[in-house]
């Protein structure tokens, strides 16, 4: 174990926060601020500075486990567990074909992990059947920004631009709670002298702090943004030469808005007139404003048009591709951004390419070495994929990823992951999920490997190794490195899965040239001496794309500084234009009715994160939040007859979860919320709805019908 201080970065939120991380006598890990990285400036939220507790062995995996005989998981050696795996997919392939076999990821992968996970999908198991957790993330917003503008990055600009614009829409977003040291962007835009408007059904914390709260009932910020768009035509309030110059399609988004007048809009989201104007005029009166969006808007099976809405806003008050103005994403998971462009998802290849491409066929394919025509096509989205287990899928492959607490209408997907004739799961812990496995494999986490991720920002950064993982765990890429071997010996595969994460990157940085998440002029040595390189960033002018390492010495050209902000001179998009949606309100999936007449809406607690797999094992963050509970309105709860703290049972159509109640003035009357980290009678996605965006795939989490009763105590 080392014993100095090691800069790195936070393992959960795509704030991916900066520290030091000090290894001490004792065996624990001490983190001490970190004030040169740019984000967070020394801040930590309290998951941030307790995260070294998993890497206690008292609390995480450290020996792989296999199910025996009697249906218990022991231990076994590593070449017992990998032979046990490789059997299982080999034996689902052999019996029913590649497709067979399932792949599932995770946005917490570091960008190494999930371009080797895909590769190793398509190239080794041959199967199309691969997607990741990041599905359930901002798949709505990466949709609607790729329509929009062609290329896909949460913000196109860094967050120290926040404070410096005029006015912020935030949408659906509590950072308050998500990603705690982000909250300091908006303080600092208020005290600038800018406004801040927080549309959300819940005042929370964040909420407490704008200028103006919007509170529309779940599942209506489509008429929202719509009705906003509708004033802002009506005012004359439209740039009208930037829509000119850099657009595209503003009639038929126009003729949609005015379909949406202040009144009907009201109607629908439960925002009223004067609301929607004041909201109008503090967006248009600033030069520079920008809307961020995040699991609100998007959690919805409307969520592209949604946020293309949004965007809609954006292009006609001229507030996108200008200095200090335009819409962004704030992205979840630690590396939701990197996760998705490197070939995890289900219709990608990596640096953002298209798997339908023949060209991006081509090229990915000349770097792995096998031939184009090998590669399989698009398989199942996330929600699409789980639920084909046990029926289509025989066998699964799972990194990173605990979809029995986290995928929506959980008892269902938790039936069929049993179902399946094999699972292999990689995990730091004993997940939910793990707990059901026939192999278990226990990998490497984020303090005792070096590895890259991409933070919400677009910023590309290095975590660096600090610790000594204990004896008997190996990293993924180990693991992949072994299953290459068993299953690919004879083609030499295994070859092509190095366990160093720098040679893997250099892979990567092959495959992403030219593509639109190019990470070719990246190089280790950049990270560690730039705090970070945004992307896009290409290899030096005239660099070999067969050796773009070339820009970390001897460059063939003026190395490329990165880019930090996008879409200054033109948008990605073949014309260079920005393209409107002409999009129309339409109602959630699932709309109340006399049986379920309240609505559910789920999120986070501050001091958990994502399925609670790992926070919920620290005693701390448990003494902060240590269970879930349905938070009601005061009206709710006396014509309920609850008190506080006393269990309510909410029940959908697919099952029903038991919580104390927590009483408040701050939801909706019409409507109740739930935290998704815990499993158990309390799992709030036993009752969310997997109704799917048409273009994104993004399960509706955010809305669905239910009921709430008195329970037992």
């Amino acid at each position: 174990m080392q014993n100095s201080a090691t800069p790195t970065h936070c393992p959960y939120c795509a704030l991916q926060c900066g520290m030091n991380l000090t290894p001490a006598a004792d065996g624990t890990v001490e983190v001490t601020e970190r004030a040169d990285f740019p984000v967070n400036r020394g801040a930590l939220c309290g998951k941030g500075r307790t995260a070294p507790a998993v890497l206690s062995s008292r609390l995480r995996l450290t020996s792989p486990l296999v199910r025996s005989g009697d249906g218990t998981l022991v231990p076994a050696s590593w070449d017992e567990a990998l032979d046990r795996v490789a059997a299982g997919l080999a034996r689902a392939r052999a019996g029913h074909g590649p497709d067979a076999v399932g792949v599932f990821g995770g946005g917490g992968l570091t960008n190494e992990k999930a371009y080797a996970l895909g590769k190793f999908a398509r190239v080794v198991l041959g199967t199309s059947q691969i997607d990741y957790n990041g599905r359930f993330c901002m798949s709505s917003a990466a949709a609607a920004g790729m329509r929009a503008f062609g290329l896909d990055r949460g913000l196109p600009f860094p967050l120290e631009d926040v404070p410096r614009t005029g006015c912020v829409i935030l949408v659906g977003s509590n950072p308050a709670e998500t990603m705690p040291p982000a909250l300091r962007y908006f303080s600092e835009l208020r005290a600038n002298g800018g406004t801040l408007i927080v549309v959300d059904p819940r005042r929370t914390r964040t909420a407490e702090q704008a200028d103006l709260h919007l509170a529309p009932r779940p599942g209506t910020d489509l008429a929202l943004a719509l009705g906003l768009l509708h004033l802002v035509v009506a005012e004359g309030r439209v740039d009208e030469e930037y829509v000119r110059e850099r657009t595209s399609g503003w009639e038929e988004a126009r003729a949609a808005a005015m379909a949406h007048w202040p009144e009907y809009v009201e109607r629908i989201t439960g925002v009223s007139v004067p609301e929607l104007r004041e909201a109008v005029r503090m967006f248009c009166a600033p030069e520079a404003a920008m809307v961020l969006t995040a699991r609100g808007p998007e959690q919805q099976s409307k969520g592209t048009d949604t946020v293309g809405a949004w965007i809609n806003l954006c292009l006609a008050t001229g507030r996108a591709g200008r200095p200090l103005s335009g819409y962004g994403c704030l992205t979840g998971q630690g590396n939701g951004q990197g996760g998705r462009e490197h070939g995890q998802k289900a219709d990608q290849l990596p640096g953002y390419r298209k798997l339908t491409d023949p060209a991006a066929r081509r090229h990915v394919a000349e770097v792995w070495g096998v031939d184009p025509d090998s590669l399989p096509g698009p398989g199942r989205s996330a929600y699409e994929l789980l639920d084909a287990l046990g029926t289509d899928i025989r066998a699964l492959l799972l990194m990173g990823s605990n979809p029995v607490v986290s995928a929506p209408r959980a008892a269902h997907v938790e039936e069929r992951i049993r179902s399946l004739d094999f699972l292999a799961v990689c995990d730091v812990v004993l997940s939910e999920t793990a707990a059901l496995a026939d192999v278990v494999l226990p990998v490497t986490q984020w303090a005792e490997e070096t590895g890259t991720t991409t933070s919400l920002e677009g910023r590309v950064l290095l975590r660096r190794r600090a610790v000594t993982p204990p004896e008997g765990v190996r990293s993924d890429l180990q693991v992949l490195h072994g299953l290459a071997a068993r299953l690919g010996a004879d083609r030499g595969l295994e070859k092509g899965f190095p366990t160093d994460p720098e040679a893997v990157f250099e892979e990567l940085r092959r495959a992403s040239a030219g593509g639109l998440a190019d990470y070719s002029g990246i190089t280790y040595r950049r990270l560690a001496e730039e705090n970070g390189v945004f992307w896009p960033c290409p290899a030096p002018a005239g660099a070999d794309g067969e050796a773009p390492g070339a820009a970390a010495g001897g460059e063939a050209g003026p190395v490329h500084p990165g880019t930090p902000r996008l879409f200054l001179d033109r948008f990605a998009t073949e014309d260079g234009r920005a393209r409107f949606a002409p999009v129309a309100h339409r109602a959630a999936a699932e709309e109340p009715d006399e049986e379920y007449p309240l609505l559910l809406t789920t999120g986070r607690v501050v001091a958990q994160y994502q399925s609670g797999a790992q926070t919920r094992r620290v005693a701390e963050l448990n003494a902060a939040a240590p269970g879930p509970f349905v938070e009601l309105h005061p009206r709710l709860a006396a014509r309920l007859g609850a008190a506080e703290g006393d269990p309510v049972a909410v029940v959908s159509r697919r099952g029903r979860a038991v919580a104390p109640a927590r009483i408040t003035g701050a939801i909706r009357p019409d409507t109740v919320f739930m935290p998704f980290h815990w499993p158990g009678e309390g799992r709030a996605n036993t009752l969310t709805n997997p109704a799917l965006d048409p273009t994104s795939r993004m399960p509706e989490f955010k809305v669905c019908a239910v009921r709430v009763e008195a329970a037992e105590s």
